[in-house]
C-alpha cells in the first residue's frame, strides 16, 4: 500500500544524494521520503544524515507515489525487472539515466504507470542544476508537475518534448565539462604568461562567475556583453582573433554534435 505523498529515490550514489538533499532543504517531510538502498554501511550513512528511511528497492516502490531512478543507464532494466512486481497503475517513474527513453521504461512496468525522463546536470550539487524533463506517453500534467517539482529543489527546471533529449544531453548534460575544460586551458594560460596558480585561478573562475552573473541578470545577448569588451585593435580583439583563427567555434559546434550522436547511440543501445 502506499504512502500518501510519498517519494522515493532508488539509486543513493552522488546525483541520487544531491536530489535527497536538495528535496530535504525544500521543505519536504523526512517522513514522506525513502531510498532504495542495498549496501549497508551507505544506508546507515544515509538514516544519519538525513533522517530518512532506507529501504530495500522493492520497499521503496511498494510504498512510494513518486519514484525517482537515479541509476546507471546500463543497471536501469535490471533495477525496473526488480521493482516492477511492486509498481501499480498511477505512480510516477522520474528517471535521471541518460539515455533511456520512455518508451524503454513504459514496457518494462505495468500499464497506468505514468514515466517522466530527466536530463539533470553536476551544478545541481550546488542548487544551480539545469534539469530538463519530458513525458511518457500517460503522464497528466499534475504528475509532471511533481516532476518539476523535484528537480526544482536542485536547480532550474525547463520542460522539452522527447526527441530533444539528445541535444539537451549535449549542451547542459555534459556542458559543465565544456566549461570546467575551458577554465583549466584559462589557468593553464595564467600560468604560462607568468601568474602564480593560486592567482591564475582566482581571476579565472570569478570571472567565470561574474560573467555567467551579467548573463542571467542584464538579459543581454551574449554577443552584446562580448563587443562590449571588445575595443577596437585592442587586446580582447587579439585575442578574439585567435580564437578565430583556430576554430574555436566551430570546434564546440562539432563537440556537441557527436556528443548528442553518441547520447542517440546509448538510447539505441538500451532500447
Amino acid at each position: 500500500m502506499s504512502e500518501s505523498n510519498a517519494t522515493a529515490i532508488i539509486g543513493a550514489g552522488v546525483m541520487g544524494e544531491t536530489l535527497l538533499s536538495g528535496l530535504v532543504r525544500a521543505g519536504r517531510r523526512v517522513d514522506r521520503l525513502m531510498v532504495g538502498e542495498k549496501r549497508q554501511e551507505r544506508a546507515r550513512e544515509l538514516e544519519e544524515r538525513y533522517g530518512v528511511a532506507v529501504v530495500s528497492n522493492l520497499e521503496a516502490a511498494a510504498r512510494a507515489d513518486t519514484v525517482a531512478l537515479v541509476v546507471k543507464p546500463q543497471d536501469m532494466a535490471d533495477v525496473l525487472a526488480e521493482i516492477a512486481p511492486s509498481l501499480r497503475a498511477g505512480q510516477l517513474l522520474v528517471s535521471l539515466a541518460a539515455g533511456i527513453t520512455t518508451a524503454f521504461i513504459e514496457s518494462r512496468v505495468p500499464d497506468g504507470v505514468a514515466v517522466v525522463r530527466v536530463m539533470p546536470n553536476t551544478p545541481a550539487l550546488v542548487d544551480e542544476g539545469m534539469s530538463a524533463i519530458s513525458p511518457g506517453s500517460h503522464c497528466s500534467e499534475a504528475q509532471l508537475a511533481e516532476a518539476e517539482a523535484l528537480l526544482d529543489s536542485v536547480g532550474r527546471v525547463l520542460r522539452i518534448p522527447e526527441r530533444q533529449q539528445d541535444a539537451v544531453t549535449a549542451i547542459s548534460g555534459s556542458g559543465p565539462a565544456y566549461i570546467f575544460f575551458v577554465v583549466e586551458s584559462m589557468i593553464e594560460a595564467g600560468v604560462h604568461l607568468g601568474l602564480p596558480r593560486a592567482t591564475a585561478s582566482e581571476l579565472v573562475i570569478q570571472t567565470l562567475v561574474g560573467s555567467a552573473k551579467m548573463l542571467r541578470e542584464t538579459g543581454t545577448h551574449p554577443t552584446v556583453l562580448r563587443e562590449q569588451v571588445t575595443s577596437p585593435g585592442g587586446t580582447t580583439a587579439s585575442a578574439l582573433r585567435e580564437l578565430e583563427i583556430h576554430k574555436v567555434r566551430a570546434a564546440f559546434l562539432a563537440a556537441m554534435e557527436a556528443a548528442r550522436n553518441r547520447s542517440r547511440e546509448l538510447a539505441e543501445g538500451s532500447s
